[in-house]
């Protein structure tokens, strides 16, 4: 596992192809940019001055549709990356996917 000091964010050093389960999260990406609509509609609304509900109102939809994503992104990490390592014969990889998604859920 590699530490970017930068993004604070834990990749593999082993490639993608090693991990057959590994999902690319390509799918989420129309998601995704639903999202960037929603944060930019949010920025248009302040700059235009609209009423502090409808923001709110948006404000309170985009973050429901960044919970969906990181809902679907979490189950795709358990029932992939997560379980695969379960059924590992090395007992590090499985205490080491368990202590991601602890430490994950302890932000």
């Amino acid at each position: 596992i590699r530490d970017s000091s930068v993004t604070g964010v834990q990749t593999c050093a082993l490639p993608i192809s090693s991990h057959p389960q590994h999902a690319s999260h390509e799918a989420e990406l129309p998601r995704l940019r639903r999202v960037r609509g929603q944060v930019e509609a949010i920025e248009r609304m302040i700059m235009s001055g609209r009423y502090c509900v409808d923001i709110l109102q948006q404000v309170k939809a985009a973050r429901s549709a960044l919970q969906s994503l990181e809902s679907s992104i979490l189950r795709s990490h358990l029932e992939g990356c997560v379980k695969q390592a379960l059924e590992s014969p090395r007992s590090f990889d499985a205490e080491k996917k368990l202590q991601e998604i602890s430490d994950l859920l302890g932000r």
